[in-house]
């Protein structure tokens, strides 16, 4: 039960690093598109369009010199972020050849002491941002941040403690 909780907490870790980075993506993305365009968007707000980032926009009701503000944080720390994304994807790449081929367990474990390295790193980066762009927020908003964190990981419990569904019967061998 234990190794399943853990491996259950590295899925969760995981789809929050996935979700942070189609984010991160899509902030820079409209950035540029913003930069490039020389027509003012019809909304506001352009921080996130598109993903879990415009509907934070939305629901905090993020002014346009907050959404300015967090668009600068995540262009100022991006850099720094891509050589970690960059070296968790070789580093998938190469612990795939292993699972495709030949096993050395060696150099399994050196990859996943680099791996998990790169995890310890991109987490202190992404703390920080996330604290970075809380305290862009006015006191409002971040207790509205706060509910909002707090009923997804009451959802979140709910979803990891329900109970597995039975398994389908075996059809009967005749």
């Amino acid at each position: 039960m234990k190794e399943f909780n853990n491996m259950m907490k590295a899925l969760r870790f995981r789809f929050m690093v996935a979700a942070l980075c189609v984010l991160l993506v899509t902030v820079v993305a409209q950035s540029r598109a913003a930069d490039a365009s020389p027509t003012p968007p019809a909304r506001g707000h352009q921080f996130g369009r598109g993903g879990s980032g415009e509907f934070f926009a939305d629901y905090l009701n993020l002014t346009e010199a907050q959404t300015a503000q967090m668009k600068g944080i995540l262009a100022k720390e991006n850099p720094a972020l891509k050589p970690l994304f960059q070296q968790l994807q070789q580093t998938r790449q190469q612990l795939k050849q292993y699972e495709q081929g030949s096993y050395d367990d060696a150099k399994v474990r050196t990859l996943a002491a680099q791996q998990s390295a790169a995890m310890v790193e991109l987490t202190v980066q992404q703390t920080r941002i996330h604290s970075e762009l809380f305290q862009v927020l006015t006191a409002d908003q971040q207790a509205t941040m706060k509910s909002v964190e707090a009923r997804r990981a009451a959802r979140m419990s709910r979803h990891m403690h329900a109970a597995p569904a039975a398994p389908a019967a075996a059809p009967a061998e005749q």
